[in-house]
């Protein structure tokens, strides 16, 4: 595990699930993330945090990061329950808006360059939303799209795992025996 300046270790690898639960299908960020958690638990390499409207008060959780994953509402125009996968979410976030309750993630992934503490490898997966007003739950057509949605982050969890992994097979490894 990598260790943040003031040394407490954490995964390379953060899961960062983004969202509003007063909003309907704005939370769908928030139940991505909880899926992963209990499918993943006991992952050392991972760490998945309920980053629900925080913004970037965020910044401080992707120090240090190799990789991160963000999951969030998409609004790309597309119909409701459109799973998106978005390898370059910053230039995304450039050309418009992609989150349902505004830029949130895009703000925190500029702030993160600016600061320096941005991954080098930044995915993002999403759905797109049909209800963002107040509303608790998701809409039918976000809920159909959940089993899909966490593959497509699986796969994306596991290419970023790959390139964690071998480059720890030339780390120094301390003597057990």
């Amino acid at each position: 595990m990598r260790s943040t300046r003031n040394d407490q270790p954490h995964a390379p690898v953060l899961v960062l699930g983004l969202g509003n639960r007063l909003l309907g299908d704005d939370a769908v960020g928030l139940e991505l993330a909880a899926a992963i958690r209990r499918l993943r638990a006991g992952e050392e390499r991972i760490e998945v945090v309920d980053g629900g409207t925080q913004g970037l008060a965020l910044l401080g959780r992707l120090e240090g990061r190799e990789a991160l994953l963000v999951l969030d509402a998409f609004a790309g125009g597309e119909r409701a329950g459109t799973v998106h996968r978005v390898d370059d979410p910053l230039a995304a976030a450039r050309e418009r808006s992609f989150g349902a309750h505004g830029s949130t993630a895009g703000e925190l992934l500029a702030a993160a360059r600016l600061t320096g503490v941005l991954p080098e490898e930044v995915t993002l997966v999403g759905i797109e939303p049909g209800v963002v007003e107040t509303h608790i739950g998701l809409s039918r057509e976000v809920r159909e799209a959940l089993p899909l949605a966490l593959e497509v982050a699986f796969a994306a969890l596991e290419r970023m795992l790959g390139p964690v992994e071998s480059e720890r097979v030339g780390e120094e490894q301390p003597c057990t025996s």
